[in-house]
């Protein structure tokens, strides 16, 4: 991998230049090259690995440093020292296939402008991202307009492809663009030093179109310098099954047929339900500046701060118990001097003088300058402070926990604040949520976040199916498990 800008990006997870091992290479290069003579493109050459592989190869790099290092290696290959996607929206050169590894900079640190530049060239192209787009997936839209008819394309692309929303428009661009298009999915870590997963992208036939997306789940490429063969393990997923059945994730394909089987049926059940049917999902209050605005008892007796200016609050999903929050336990956080307590002030409240003086302390004035205060009016009103009627856990290492909020307290945006619709019905969520089934539809509709860890977006979350406590028979305890401990082992859950 490389990077859009070596002085916007000093570091270098933030470039994304993790450099591809040699093995890797081989058996990329050897996969799109079929004669020595078809031309050879790397998007991001970085130190030039992949185009050191073929004689007849090109690289574009944006870093002159690397840019250099690739040339020493590969004197023989063509190069540009520049942005990509500027050059791929003017370039009139044509490749037989492209290879390599494109650099993965998260929306949040890739250059506005670049960022602007590679969307507007991918709306161009047919392939719709949103300004939340990581790069890599531009990157691979965009490598695909400068391959001739038939070429090939073949990438390490982060395991995000499986669910990532971003990835979806990609994988729609190229199966509308291609007669084959296959992922590899390898359990084990291409990159030890990084704790993302990384799969393999395939692409064959560009000119052409596909219906299917071929899904081979490996637990390692192996020591031969070719790639896994499309078989054995090799999952033929329908394009449209894709789309509407899983929501453009590929995730769920790391099951065997008969546990996706078993997923949907209980799923298409009337009796079932999904959460966000029922509830909504959203994330708690962004303080801005948690320390300043969560105190202690102590530290509110104090400057003598009103308890009607102070609320009590979850701060972190650490200390909440496995079901419910009760008023109990609060109590025991209020004894142990714990945060808990949210410095809540109404935004046309007239303040005391003991609140304006917290506030106009040294620690205020330094907050008030952070971004999301700065942002707000008044600096100190945090918003979008709720009381839910459950606390979900959106990180998790075993399994995520709903939590019944019997104390009525609020909680930061390190939780998932859930309201129930109707509130008549929270004794029957929560009954639902204690099915095995439940931790099996958190790992398919959830993704792994890296180091073990199970992650649930808002969106997410409200996929997660209730199944009805009733349909016992449907709920084979053994294949639940199988199921659970499949998907946890593919995202390293010791």
């Amino acid at each position: 991998m490389t990077h859009p800008s070596a002085n916007a990006y000093p570091s270098q997870k933030a470039n994304g230049a993790y450099y591809t091992p040699e093995s890797v290479v081989a058996k990329l290069v050897r996969w799109a090259v079929r004669r020595d003579s078809d031309r050879l493109l790397d998007p991001a050459c970085g130190d030039g690995r992949f185009v050191a592989a073929h004689r007849n190869s090109f690289g574009v790099e944006q870093n002159a440093e690397a840019a250099a290092t690739a040339k020493a290696r590969a004197p023989w290959m063509g190069l540009h020292q520049g942005d990509f996607f500027d050059w791929a929206a003017r370039t009139r050169e044509r490749f037989d296939c492209a290879a390599g590894n494109p650099p993965f900079i998260r929306y949040q640190t890739l250059d506005g402008t670049v960022r602007k530049r590679a969307l507007a060239l991918c709306a161009d192209l047919g392939a719709g991202f949103s300004g939340l787009t990581a790069s890599w997936a531009p990157f691979l839209v965009a490598t695909a307009s400068c391959l001739r008819p038939g070429g090939r394309m073949a990438f390490v692309v982060p395991a995000s492809i499986g669910h990532a929303p971003y990835a979806a428009p990609l994988l729609d661009y190229l199966v509308r663009r291609f007669d084959t298009i296959r992922v590899v999915a390898i359990r084990s870590k291409l990159f030890p030093q990084l704790s993302e997963d990384c799969w393999l992208l395939l692409a064959e036939g560009f000119g052409g179109a596909t219906k299917e997306i071929l899904f081979t789940p490996v637990e390692a490429l192996g020591v031969s310098d070719t790639i896994p063969p499309a078989d054995g393990e090799c999952v033929n997923v329908p394009v449209g099954e894709w789309r509407h059945v899983w929501n453009r994730r590929l995730r769920p394909y790391l099951l065997k047929d008969r546990l996706r089987s078993l997923y949907r049926a209980v799923a298409a059940r009337t009796d079932s339900m999904r959460l966000g049917v029922v509830a909504s999902v959203g994330i708690g209050y962004v303080s801005g500046a948690n320390d300043f605005f969560h105190l202690r008892p102590s530290e509110a007796h104090k400057w003598s701060i009103p308890d009607t200016f102070l609320f009590p609050t979850v701060r972190t999903s650490r200390v909440l118990p496995s079901w419910e929050l009760t008023a109990r336990v609060v109590e025991g956080w209020r004894q142990a001097d714990d945060p808990m307590l949210l410095l809540c002030i109404p935004r046309d409240a007239d303040l005391p003088a003991s609140v304006v003086k917290y506030l106009d302390s040294e620690a205020g004035h330094r907050v008030r300058e952070r971004y999301k205060c700065r942002n707000r009016e008044p600096w100190y009103t945090v918003p979008d402070v709720r009381v839910p009627d459950c606390f979900l856990t959106y990180m998790s290492g075993l399994a995520p926990n709903l939590v019944r909020n019997a104390a009525g307290v609020t909680c930061s945006n390190a939780l998932h604040a859930v309201r129930i619709r109707d509130r008549r019905r929270v004794d029957d969520v929560l009954a639902r949520w204690r099915s095995p089934y439940v931790q099996l539809s958190c790992e398919i509709e959830g993704h792994a976040l890296g180091g073990g860890m199970l992650k649930l977006e808002p969106r997410e979350a409200a996929q997660i199916v209730l199944p009805s406590p009733r349909p016992e028979s449907l709920l084979s305890r053994t294949a639940i498990e199988e199921a659970v401990s499949t998907m946890r082992y593919w995202r390293h859950y010791r």
